[in-house]
């Protein structure tokens, strides 16, 4: 069994430092975009609906929500994120739509950590997923750690995260994924929650959602490339010139949102799709829902508006819902099924 380090001091230096780089760096994917803009609706002038009619509503893991908007997966496990993971759980109850907690590993080893995870008190009704690294399972992880995670949230679900890349640039990184897979079947079994399989910003081929799929995951968020670039986040914060240069070529890596919805259906045609990775406003998510997605995921876009302010994290989510609204209108789709059946068309 390989042991990673787990001090609970380096971990909140590399949280808050994540925060930071994310925050006041440009660690955008310099020239990969997520490829939504190859695709466009046809205009349509004469939808025959009334706009007050539009609904965004959808049932997910059998919660109920008002629009298919996760708040994706960003921070924990320093005390920078607890203030910031309210304002997102409190916007997300406000607005019912999903929320996904950054990484839970520093807590679960680090009881002390655990504040910054803890938001149902202001959220007590959304859907909400916990959120750790599948390659804890090779670092001494069983069940009962990610079961721990799951219950630290009163979560309603559990995002199983793969982030081989960035675990490989990074000069502390876990980087044995070696047979990972029989293992991440076992949790699956016996986590007694869904699992969702979610990359990090770099995207699944369909024979990754294909054995994910087999292994029992129920959802798979395919996190693609366009968006924020992981290695280059750690470029920002490599200890050397050597580290730098290493995550530097990786800039532009991964597999383009767009894509990525594409891969995930053809891999695994029977499970949900998160689509995230790069999204910045409604139409993208309608574009998203259009390639197959049912759920649509932002987070970068979330922690500027969440370190800005309550208010603007508020009117984020209306400014998306509002443009989500009006694209099902001007496409004539009164609601996410007809909008799933809508066709797209190469730019």
């Amino acid at each position: 069994m390989t042991v990673s380090s787990d001090d609970p001091q380096l971990i909140e230096r590399r949280k808050a430092d994540h925060i930071r780089i994310n925050l006041e760096e440009n660690v955008q994917f310099p020239r990969l975009t997520t490829g939504l803009e190859r695709y466009r609706f046809r205009h349509c002038a004469l939808p025959e609906l009334d706009l007050a009619e539009i609904d965004t509503a959808l049932t997910f893991m059998g919660k109920t929500l008002s629009a298919p908007i996760l708040i994706s997966s960003m921070t924990g496990g320093t005390s920078l994120a607890n203030p910031l993971n309210l304002v997102l759980a409190e916007a997300a109850q406000a607005h019912r739509i999903a929320m996904g907690l950054g990484s839970q590993r520093a807590a679960i080893v680090h009881e002390d950590l655990a504040a910054s995870f803890k938001v149902r008190h202001v959220a007590p009704d959304i859907l909400l997923f916990a959120n750790v690294g599948a390659v804890q399972l090779n670092y001494g992880f069983g069940v009962d750690h990610y079961r721990r995670a799951v219950e630290m949230a009163e979560a309603d679900a559990l995002i199983l995260h793969f982030n081989a890349l960035q675990e490989a640039v990074q000069p502390e990184g876990d980087s044995n994924f070696k047979a990972l897979l029989p293992k991440v079947e076992q949790l699956c079994r016996h986590i007694g929650v869904p699992v969702i399989a979610k990359e990090v910003g770099w995207g699944f081929s369909a024979e990754d959602a294909r054995r994910l799929a087999e292994a029992g995951v129920a959802a798979i968020d395919v996190a693609g490339a366009g968006g924020t670039s992981w290695s280059e986040v750690e470029y920002h914060r490599a200890p050397t010139a050597f580290h730098a240069r290493v995550a530097r070529a990786f800039a532009d890596w991964g597999i383009p949102t767009a894509e990525g919805i594409q891969l995930a259906r053809e891999g695994a045609p029977d499970l949900p799709i998160i689509a995230s990775g790069g999204l910045r406003d409604g139409i993208d998510i309608a574009k998203c829902i259009a390639l197959g997605a049912q759920l649509c995921g932002l987070a970068g876009p979330f922690l500027k508006a969440a370190a800005h302010s309550r208010e603007a994290t508020h009117e984020l989510i209306r400014e998306l819902t509002a443009q989500l609204r009006i694209a099902m209108f001007v496409v004539g789709a009164r609601d996410l099924a007809a909008l799933a059946r809508t066709p797209l068309y190469s730019a």
